[in-house]
């Protein structure tokens, strides 16, 4: 991709970030006991495991495809990187709950509010472990609710399998973004999208197979 269209997409669009407002919090759920004080995410937990996925970035109407990769280095720590589907590398980041070390990153995409948001959303993605303080219900899921600094987690699992499908950031009155997963195993999601609701931007993740 030229350089000129990932600066028109990904620099241009991006600036409209702070122009938006989020959209409210309005979600009504049943309170129920709490059944557990800490949950544990089965996703990008093994070390062993480099994750490929095929990414596709449409922001405002725009669309930057390439590959994603995610590798846990130790216990708190995943390294991801981003090229395009030619090889070339557009970011490369090693991100925990507590720190985020730039390796590399293209000077198009060298820009502080595409940064933190893409810091903010890859952190929830990777996030090992939540402490619950709070518990709901509808009639499909079990819902956690999770303490993160000045905002919360809430984390959907299913009733039927305990597969979490749904993790909503948001603060304490406002929808930020959703992560949603698809996983046939909950071990691992094979198709993952993180969708935004105060401004059009949406990462769809698809497993890649490979053809050995």
């Amino acid at each position: 991709m030229q350089k000129s269209t990932i600066q028109y997409l990904l620099i241009n669009s991006f600036l409209m970030l702070a122009l938006f407002s989020c959209s409210p919090f309005t979600k009504s759920y049943t309170p129920k006991k709490l059944d557990r004080t800490s949950y544990e995410v089965p996703y990008f937990s093994d070390s062993k495991t480099d994750y490929v996925y095929k990414t596709n970035i449409t922001v405002y109407g725009n669309e930057l495809s390439g590959i994603f990769i995610a590798k846990k280095i130790n216990d708190t720590t995943h390294r991801i990187v981003f090229t395009t589907e030619f090889g070339n590398k557009l970011f490369d980041f090693e991100i925990s709950e507590t720190t985020f070390k730039i390796n590399s990153i293209v000077s198009e995409l060298d820009r502080k509010i595409l940064i933190n948001t893409l810091k903010e959303d890859f952190r929830l993605l990777l996030k090992k472990e939540y402490l619950i303080q709070e518990q709901f219900e509808n009639d499909f899921f079990n819902i956690y609710k999770s303490a993160d600094k000045n905002r919360d987690n809430y984390l959907f699992l299913t009733k039927k399998d305990q597969k979490l499908e749904k993790v909503i950031h948001s603060s304490k009155t406002k929808e930020k973004f959703t992560v949603l997963f698809n996983s046939e195993n909950n071990i691992f999601a094979e198709k993952i999208q993180i969708i935004h609701q105060n401004i059009k931007l949406k990462i769809e993740l698809n497993y890649f197979k490979s053809e050995n």
